[in-house]
C-alpha cells in the first residue's frame, strides 16, 4: 500500500475463462462466479485470522512494530488490510462465453456488467465481515500461464488468448490481464484507453493501463504533453509509459527496437575497414 499501514492480507484470482467456457446463460455465469468469490472470501478470512493469531504471538515481528497503532485503535493488527480478490482473462471469457472478444461493444458491455456484480459482492462481504475488501486487475505473471495450462487438461476446445499457436502446437497457452484487451489488438494509445477508461475505473484495489509506446521514450516536453492529455481526457486511476527499448549482451540498454546492435555493427565496420587497408578482405554475415 501507500505506507506500511495498509495493503492486502491476500489475493484471490478467479478463473474467468473456464466459467466462461462451463456457463450455459448470463445467469449461471453470475451464479458460478458467485459460488468462486463466496468461496475467496472464506478463504482470505481464514488467512486474516490465522495472520492476526501469528502476529499477535511474534511471528511477524516487523509488522507487529509498525501496525502497534492500529492494534490499540482497532483491537487488530491488520483492520486496515484488504481481502483482495482479484480476475484474470475477461477477453477469453467473453470469447467463450458469447463469442466475441471484449473489443466488441457487446463484450464491454458484458465486462462491465460483471465488475459491477463483482463490486456489489464486495460491499456485501464487508458488511457481513466488518473487513475490508477490495476488487484488483489481477497483473496475471505466471497465473496467466498456470490457469490456462490446467483448462488446456480438461476442456480440448476451450479458448485461450493466443488460441490459433496453441492449436497449432506452437506455443503454451495464456490469459489476457483482468479485463485488458487481447495484447495484439491494437497499437493505439487512444483506441485503448478509450476503451478501457469505464473498465479501470471500476476496480477498488490495484489497476494500472500500460501505455506501450512503440519506440524510445520521446522527448521530456511530448512526454508532458502526453501525460497531460491523458489526465485531462479520461478518468482512468493509474497509468504508466513503456518505451520500447533493446538490450544487447555486450552494450546493454539501446532505445529503441532493434534486431542488431547499430554500436556493434559500427565497431565491425570499423574493424572491417581496418583489415581491409591491410590488404584482407572481410565479409560480413548477419
Amino acid at each position: 500500500g501507500a505506507n506500511p499501514l495498509t495493503g492486502s492480507i491476500g489475493v484471490v484470482t478467479i478463473n474467468m475463462p473456464r466459467i466462461g467456457y462451463l456457463a450455459e446463460n448470463k445467469g449461471d455465469f453470475k451464479q458460478r462466479l458467485e459460488y468462486l468469490m463466496n468461496l475467496a472470501k472464506e478463504s482470505l478470512v481464514i488467512k486474516r485470522r490465522v495472520v492476526e493469531e501469528f502476529t499477535e504471538k511474534g511471528l511477524y515481528p516487523y509488522s507487529k512494530y509498525f501496525l502497534e497503532d492500529i492494534k490499540e485503535r482497532f483491537g487488530e493488527y491488520w483492520k486496515n488490510h484488504f481481502n483482495t480478490i482479484g480476475l484474470i482473462g475477461m477477453n477469453e471469457a467473453c470469447l467463450n462465453f458469447i463469442k466475441e472478444p471484449i473489443h466488441t461493444p457487446k463484450g464491454r458491455e458484458l465486462a462491465l456488467e460483471i465488475l459491477d456484480f463483482m463490486r456489489e459482492k464486495m460491499v456485501k462481504y464487508q458488511e457481513e465481515t466488518n473487513q475490508l475488501f477490495n476488487l484488483e486487475a489481477t497483473p496475471a505473471e505466471g497465473t496467466s500461464y498456470r490457469f490456462a495450462r490446467e483448462d488446456r487438461k480438461r476442456f480440448k476446445d476451450i479458448i485461450f488468448a493466443n488460441d490459433k499457436v496453441v492449436k497449432e502446437g506452437k506455443a503454451e497457452p495464456f490469459y489476457t490481464n483482468s479485463t485488458q484487451l487481447q495484447v495484439d489488438r491494437t497499437s493505439d494509445i487512444f483506441e485503448a484507453l478509450e476503451h478501457q477508461d469505464d473498465l479501470q475505473c471500476k476496480y477498488t484495489g490495484g489497476t494500472v493501463f500500460h501505455c506501450f509506446l512503440g519506440e524510445s521514450m520521446p522527448d521530456v516536453e511530448s512526454l508532458k504533453v502526453l501525460v497531460k492529455k491523458i489526465a485531462e481526457k479520461f478518468h482512468l486511476p493509474y497509468y504508466t509509459l513503456t518505451p520500447t527499448f533493446s538490450i544487447c549482451p555486450v552494450h546493454g540498454y539501446l532505445a529503441g527496437e532493434h534486431y542488431y546492435c547499430p554500436k556493434c555493427d559500427e565497431e565491425l565496420e570499423k574493424k572491417k575497414t581496418q583489415l581491409e587497408k591491410e590488404g584482407l578482405e572481410v565479409i560480413i554475415e548477419n
